[in-house]
């Protein structure tokens, strides 16, 4: 019984609150995970006032989706479709799950590894905005920015959301120029804008 009752404890912490938008103020869970590190209410409280303009109509990429707090939050906000990526099994089900409570039509998720992934290629429609928002401790910055460029994922003006540690390095290419960048405590994030 004591197991049980931490168990359900332990559950109702995993918990992902919708900020803004359509959904606003609906609890969605999500489970245990290894890395899994919801982007925090105030970084997404600043990053979607950021996107305000061109949200609406956006086609997203999340490509760690995890809890699914970036690619829902972007459905709540207007975005026509978000695709969210997640290797982990129990986390993708349950990004579905919420789709289907939240009847997201436009959400798609894929189970799979975000790099291979990305480094398939393309064959959609390229993307307005991108979330990349990995687990930090396996430093895919730099694989993930290269992966996108050369793929045919970004649109030509493309908007691309980076959250790292503060201290981590990575090199965008020389046509995307840093529009916003913030720190909260150990986290950085910064919005780049693609140009051609």
């Amino acid at each position: 019984m004591k197991a049980a009752r931490a168990n359900s404890k332990a559950s109702s912490n995993n918990q992902l609150r919708i900020i803004g938008g359509l959904w606003r103020g609906r609890k969605l869970s999500f489970p245990d995970v290894d890395g899994l590190r919801p982007t925090g209410d105030r970084i997404r409280e600043t990053l979607f006032n950021w996107l305000a303009p061109e949200i609406q109509g956006a086609r997203c990429l999340d490509v760690f989706a995890g809890s699914g707090a970036l690619g829902i939050e972007a459905l709540s906000r207007g975005a026509s479709e978000v695709l969210m990526i997640e290797r982990d099994s129990k986390a993708a089900t349950q990004l579905k799950l919420n789709l289907e409570i939240l009847k997201a039509t436009q959400g798609r998720v894929t189970s799979e590894d975000a790099i291979s992934k990305l480094l398939k290629g393309n064959q959609d429609e390229p993307y307005h905005i991108v979330f990349v928002d990995p687990p930090f401790q396996l430093t895919l910055w730099q694989k993930v920015i290269d992966a996108l460029e050369v793929g045919n994922w970004l649109a030509e003006d493309a908007t691309v959301y980076i959250e790292s540690g503060r201290d981590d390095e990575y090199h965008p290419p020389i046509n995307w120029q840093l529009h916003r960048d913030k720190h909260a405590g150990a986290v950085s994030y910064r919005l780049f804008y693609r140009e051609q």
